[in-house]
């Protein structure tokens, strides 16, 4: 009896669930960056947000009562999608980014599919390439399909891209999907996260 690889398994199971997004760059990091994300991406620590005061966590509530309610038809589960809403909060501000414009990028780099895979090898809802695993990680790139390892990489990876283009969104937007300079990428993901504002307070 023959049994195929693990990895040919999970390929063929990921096959229906393709992505079609760019590719982040791998670039040559000076050693202070390197450590600095490695350091970002370490702590693996379940997400548990914190709150100020009783308004902020009233107002976190308030917003995840909405955006579960917008995003019931891709995850139908409460559960399933209260723990993904948290983390990727969680996961954005800890990174500080805009968690509207992080939800917009998920839905366009995977319409918020986990084990989505792209045709260059991108992994998971925000769609990293493995060999961001080696680089500032363990080297495990298999963890990409993990929901909070791949927020958490997604995250930092994006802030490091926005720090390098001194927080110009356009540019660091183009330079996560592998498009720099591009306008497709950056204006799919801006429009797409209009969709992810919230009002409420």
């Amino acid at each position: 009896m023959c049994l195929l690889p693990p990895s040919i398994l999970l390929g063929s199971l990921l096959f229906s669930e393709q992505a079609t997004a760019g590719a982040q760059i791998e670039e040559p990091l000076a050693d202070a960056v390197r450590n600095a994300l490695s350091a970002a991406i370490a702590n693996q620590a379940p997400p548990e947000p914190v709150f100020k005061d009783t308004e902020s966590r009233l107002a976190y509530l308030r917003w995840l009562g909405a955006m579960s309610d917008r995003l019931k038809k891709k995850k139908p589960e409460w559960q399933i999608r209260k723990e993904f809403l948290q983390s990727v909060w969680y996961e954005s501000k800890r990174a500080g980014l805009d968690v509207t414009l992080v939800l917009g990028l998920i839905q366009v780099e995977s319409n918020f599919r986990k084990f989505a895979v792209s045709n260059v090898g991108a992994r998971g809802y925000m769609q990293v390439m493995p060999f961001w695993t080696r680089v500032i990680g363990d080297g495990d790139a298999s963890k990409l399909f993990h929901m909070q390892t791949n927020l958490r990489f997604g995250c930092v990876i994006l802030r490091h891209y926005l720090d390098r283009e001194r927080g110009d969104l356009f540019m660091g937007l183009g330079r996560y999907n592998g498009s720099r300079g591009k306008a497709p990428y950056p204006n799919a993901v801006l429009g797409a996260s209009k969709q992810w504002e919230f009002a409420g307070k």
